[in-house]
């Protein structure tokens, strides 16, 4: 166990070179908290643009602030690269690359495939391999392991493999506190020696080591949160749906509910899922599921109510409307925010997609403002650019939809200005009620 007991030696002093393939939400957070703690990092990234930001000591991810990355630059401690055949100089790789569902809504691991071939391309004795996209149950051990084994070293004697999580909640570094250095960690190993080596490994770099019996358990675990938090926000809006149609304010049940102080936990409904998680991981389950003839039905039944709350947010807007005696047809409607959730760039699976597809569709003239993105591109390829929120556009539209409730957004001014308001989000809490009176709540 040599190999083993080098690795170990390495992580403890910290002189360990890791490299994180995949410079992302997940990825580059991650590099620079190893890099800050004195480990040589290397970052691999298919965009040759995105190394070359990096290798300047510049972020694009809003959690990594750009003096960090300046810092850590100047330093030596991390680069940048697009060459994979420089993963042989690693001893440490941990994926942090995309599991995007395909067109069918079934898993592509098209990205981990490719990283690990790249891998699998100079593997050595001595290296452990991390992965840490989300993925269904038995990806590491059916997927990733034959790959890495293919070329003769045997896991858990020559090289290591563990499959650990992700659980980067973009923004909350900044705003709730909760970053890589202190959100848990649950780790799965093949064998003990590779669960021991992760946990090394992560006991580094973060507060607190989970383990688990092995990598499907921690990859059903990852699945599990999501599809939580997924199961309790379908639960939530299905309320706001009811609410609706008994004329009753989803907001103050809601609230009323979560005095509460034991047995209930706060869920609010909104214009539907975005991120990469809650969108997409329950769908990794449920595909699983289906290889053990089980129908999961409780998920099934949450990706169905979510998918809906698009279209009433549509039939808010034509309420809203009706109320002005105009149609949805030829309405300048304003979508206040891109992003799936606040203060953030990110905007991927985001809501405001399926919304803005469903206006325009019934020939609604749509223009976006989010003053965090800039230009955003559709699932479809096509590319937007937003337009800044100022007085004279708001006076300017028929109806303003809140689809992200962005702190910088002016709310008493939009619902002052805009002839109507559509409110996702319950942002207009807390103006006068004189002003709230043209506001359509979700």
């Amino acid at each position: 166990m040599d190999a083993m007991n080098d690795l170990r030696r390495m992580i403890t002093e910290r002189s360990a070179r890791v490299g994180v393939i995949g410079m992302g939400y997940v990825g580059l957070p991650l590099a620079a908290r190893t890099a800050g703690l004195g480990f040589p990092v290397i970052g691999f990234d298919v965009s040759a643009e995105r190394a070359a930001v990096l290798n300047r000591g510049e972020s694009y991810i809003g959690d990594v602030p750009g003096e960090v990355m300046a810092r850590l630059r100047a330093d030596g401690r991390i680069e940048a690269t697009t060459d994979t055949a420089r993963m042989a100089e690693c001893d440490l790789l941990v994926i942090c690359v995309p599991t995007p569902l395909n067109q069918t809504r079934d898993p592509d691991l098209s990205f981990i495939v490719s990283a690990i071939d790249a891998i699998a391309a100079s593997l050595r004795p001595g290296q452990l391999v991390i992965l840490e996209s989300t993925t269904y149950p038995g990806t590491t051990r059916e997927v990733v392991q034959p790959r890495l084994e293919a070329g003769g070293l045997t896991v858990g004697q020559e090289i290591f493999l563990a499959f650990s999580p992700e659980r980067i909640d973009p923004g909350q570094t900044n705003s709730k506190g909760w970053g890589v250095e202190n959100t848990p960690k649950v780790v799965g190993g093949t064998t003990p020696a590779c669960t021991e080596l992760t946990s090394a490994f992560y006991g580094q770099i973060t507060s607190r080591v989970v383990p688990v019996s092995s990598p499907a358990v921690a990859e059903i675990t990852k699945l599990f949160e999501n599809i939580f938090r997924a199961v309790n926000i379908a639960l939530v809006n299905e309320l706001a749906l009811l609410c609706d149609r008994m004329g009753l304010d989803v907001w103050e049940v809601v609230d009323a509910a979560a005095s509460k102080p034991y047995g209930f936990m706060k869920f609010t409904p909104g214009p539907g899922l975005g991120g990469h998680c809650i969108p997409i991981d329950p769908f990794y389950l449920t595909w699983k599921a289906r290889e053990y003839d089980l129908t999961t039905r409780f998920i099934e039944l949450a990706g169905e109510i979510n998918t809906q709350m698009p279209r009433h947010v549509h039939d808010l807007v034509v309420r809203a409307l009706n109320r002005q005696r105009k149609a949805l047809n030829g309405s300048r409607v304003l979508l206040l925010g891109v992003a799936y959730k606040p203060d953030v760039d990110d905007y991927r699976e985001s809501p405001a997609f399926k919304v803005m597809d469903l206006l325009i569709e019934d020939g609604a003239e749509v223009i976006a403002c989010d003053p965090h993105v800039t230009r955003f591109e559709s699932h479809q390829g096509q590319v937007f650019a937003t337009t800044p929120l100022d007085d004279a556009l708001l006076a300017g539209c028929d109806c303003a939809v809140i689809i992200t409730n962005h702190s910088a957004f002016p709310y008493a001014r939009i619902v002052e200005l805009a002839p109507a308001v559509v409110d996702t989000r319950n942002a207009t809490r807390g103006l006068p009620e004189a002003l709230r009176a043209k506001v359509v709540l979700l």
